[in-house]
């Protein structure tokens, strides 16, 4: 098997991912896993897709993860992971889309409008 790449966003955050066969290594800008996310329900986030087809011991990931908070930055590399495993294996996809792991998260921060202090909320009004 030849080096697969794949993208995944969320929010701001991007995650620029390589997969090789290995023994389940997931390096995170040369840092581990579990360094990189101490938080075990993050870790879990991002392991969901290998989990799923039970393939955790199977591939060494290499990612480029930057943008947006951590919460952001696990479900976009949980995205990138998805999306590359279909590439190696395009029988996999049903099995990761009725988890709802192959759909990219829409949702963005709505901008701020002029006049306001944030997005929807109005300054206080007062009629005297």
């Amino acid at each position: 098997m030849e080096k697969v790449n794949a993208i995944g966003r969320r929010k701001a955050a991007i995650a620029r991912i390589y997969v090789n066969e290995g023994n389940g290594q997931i390096t995170i800008n040369k840092r581990k896993l579990d360094n990189y996310f101490p938080s075990s329900i993050l870790q879990y986030i991002v392991k969901q897709p290998l989990n799923t087809l039970g393939v955790v011991e199977k591939y060494d990931i290499k990612v480029n993860l930057g943008g947006g908070g951590f919460k952001g930055q696990a479900e976009a590399l949980r995205l990138a992971i998805a999306r590359a495993l279909v590439k190696i294996n395009p029988e996999d996809k049903p099995a990761l889309k009725k988890e709802g792991f192959m759909t990219r998260d829409p949702r963005e921060v709505e901008r701020k409008k002029p006049g306001r202090p944030k997005a929807r909320k109005r300054f206080q009004f007062s009629k005297r």
